[in-house]
């Protein structure tokens, strides 16, 4: 399988690294991939018998800039060359996500999918703006977009509801889909500090970023149920359809209190389907022992499905980071690969 990966910043690396470790297991699976392109802002490498992953690696320890690499690297390298060259069966797009336009990213995956090239991504942004228009794209012209790390990395929880539910309505969804939150949370609980010195820990663990906005005021969790509910419940909902709280209010007084009443505070993102009508929101709650997201701690997601007529389904765990985001990516390529579709 020839290959092309759109952006390479952690996770583009990291995809690129996995992919040189997993050889020999890929071609046990029947499964040989070829790079022919790493592409970013500036530039790229192409070849078209396949980079060298290794070489380039190393490469990079002592140079950033991919267009240096004699092997391939140029500055006239660009996402017009790989539809022009026309030598790709995938892409992963994996740039930065833009969630008020979804671009460039958008872009990349409409023009792969219109050309007949099966795309991979973890970019939130198209996938939240556009996902029924390029899902209609990817079966007009047969081919697959895998979208499954765009919803907790490692946490199946796309393939899970999209799969394993097959032939069962979706009636309401809940999950625990930030591990950053669920760990500050998490960490208030077992060493009695306050959300500010839990916030701190996270941001010098490398688990929070500096700002960390987009995951204590709720929106990355509500982003995450929204393509959740979109692609399982073949909706179009956007995120001002979502009532959204985060956690920054929360005090330490109030997990004391909780943690006496035996239960615990998550951020859970909710949806629910009830007389035809569609109800979002992300919500500090309280749980107790028997909710089946209870015991999600630390970094872990989870998610719980219930539907018409197969029960309930939870879903919980997935390693956190840019090596569990690329090992997802390669989830659903080996998926493509052995034929199976996404598209209910």
């Amino acid at each position: 399988m020839r290959i092309a990966v759109i952006g390479y910043g952690g996770v583009g690396k990291a995809f690129t690294q996995l992919i040189n470790e997993k050889k020999e297991y890929l071609y046990r699976e029947g499964l040989e991939i070829q790079i022919n392109y790493i592409i970013n802002s500036s530039g790229g490498v192409y070849d078209n018998k396949g980079i060298n992953c290794t070489e380039l690696m190393e490469f990079l320890k002592s140079e950033k800039d991919i267009t240096k690499y004699k092997k391939g690297g140029s500055k006239e390298i660009s996402f017009d060359t790989i539809l022009q060259n026309n030598d790709i069966d995938m892409a992963i797009e994996v740039t930065s996500t833009n969630k008020k336009t979804g671009e460039p990213g958008m872009t990349h995956i409409r023009r792969c999918l219109e050309n007949g090239i099966h795309v991979v991504t973890a970019n939130k942004g198209p996938i939240l703006l556009a996902y029924k228009k390029l899902k209609g794209l990817a079966i007009n012209n047969d081919v697959q977009l895998g979208v499954g790390c765009t919803t907790g990395g490692a946490l199946p929880a796309i393939n899970g509801g999209m799969i394993d539910l097959a032939g069962a309505e979706i009636l309401s969804i809940e999950g625990v889909l930030n591990g950053t939150t669920n760990f500050i949370i998490n960490e208030m609980e077992h060493k009695s500090v306050t959300y500010l010195e839990a916030l701190k820990k996270a941001q010098e663990l490398g688990i929070a970023e500096a700002d960390a906005s987009l995951d204590v005021e709720g929106w990355d969790t509500a982003s995450k149920l929204l393509i959740l509910t979109n692609i399982l419940m073949n909706e179009e909902k956007k995120l001002k359809d979502i009532i959204v709280e985060g956690i920054t209010e929360i005090t330490k007084e109030q997990i004391i209190k909780c943690i006496q009443e035996g239960r615990k505070y998550k951020l859970l993102g909710r949806t629910v389907k009830e007389n035809g009508r569609i109800n979002m929101e992300v919500r500090l709650e309280k749980l107790d022992s028997t909710h089946p997201l209870y015991n999600v701690d630390g970094k872990n997601k989870g998610v719980t499905y219930k539907t018409d007529v197969l029960g309930d389904l939870t879903i919980i765990g997935g390693a956190s980071g840019v090596v569990s985001a690329a090992a997802s990516i390669l989830r659903d390529i080996i998926n493509i690969n052995k034929g199976y579709e996404f598209f209910r």
